[in-house]
């Protein structure tokens, strides 16, 4: 929670309160169904809470703004994302059951309102957000091709409706398709951790 508070000061005590439970939570989760690699549960707060809060870093979502959350996993980004934007609302969908259920139970413990999960291919859900979110769940070129359909073109937020993605390594060659309308904003200029030196968020502008 340190990590957190360090680099988001103006959490309310509701906010501090859901982050705190998360360690927790998902302990107690990865147990049963290992949504986390249970050698990295303990760097939860930073491998995964705080690098989910990269977008944050970037992108302030404006109240009423719909994101979807593409392979949620657990629910990264989405469940800390949701945490701190709590007038936006976020979808989140996985194609593994088990990995929703998880993170449906986590945002229903911490009493997140702002949240909705489902179980499904990406293919199958139809429908519009102002964002997609994700997680390095595939080549940034299959996600764009997948999630086009998903992104609606009424603007109403500082950056054009299009994906965030976290991503790690180098990028030069999944980026250079998309390189008049992607930008790649490095976690090393925003997070000190050794841990994000070769993280960074992948914005693109869809339509």
């Amino acid at each position: 929670m340190e990590l957190i508070n360090k680099y988001f000061q103006e959490l309310t005590d509701e906010q501090k309160q859901q982050f705190a439970a998360l360690y927790d939570l998902y302990t107690d989760w990865n147990s049963k169904i290992n949504v986390i690699s249970r050698k990295d549960i303990t760097n939860l707060y930073e491998h995964h809470v705080l690098h989910s809060l990269g977008i944050a870093k970037v992108i302030k979502f404006r109240p009423g703004t719909e994101i979807m959350d593409l392979g949620t996993g657990g629910g990264f980004p989405g469940i800390p994302l949701a945490i701190m934007f709590p007038d936006s609302h976020f979808h989140l969908i996985d194609s593994i059951g088990k990995k929703v259920k998880v993170a449906t139970e986590v945002a229903q413990a911490i009493g997140l309102k702002n949240v909705t999960t489902r179980h499904c291919r990406a293919e199958e859900e139809k429908q519009q957000f102002d964002f997609v979110v994700s997680r390095a769940v595939m080549p940034l070129g299959d996600l764009i091709k997948i999630v086009r359909k998903n992104i609606r073109k009424e603007q109403s937020n500082s950056f054009p409706n299009g994906v965030f993605c976290l991503k790690g390594g180098d990028l030069t060659h999944e980026v250079a398709p998309f390189k008049h309308r992607a930008e790649v904003i490095a976690l090393s200029d925003i997070f000190s951790e050794e841990y994000f030196k070769t993280k960074e968020v992948v914005y693109v502008t869809v339509n």
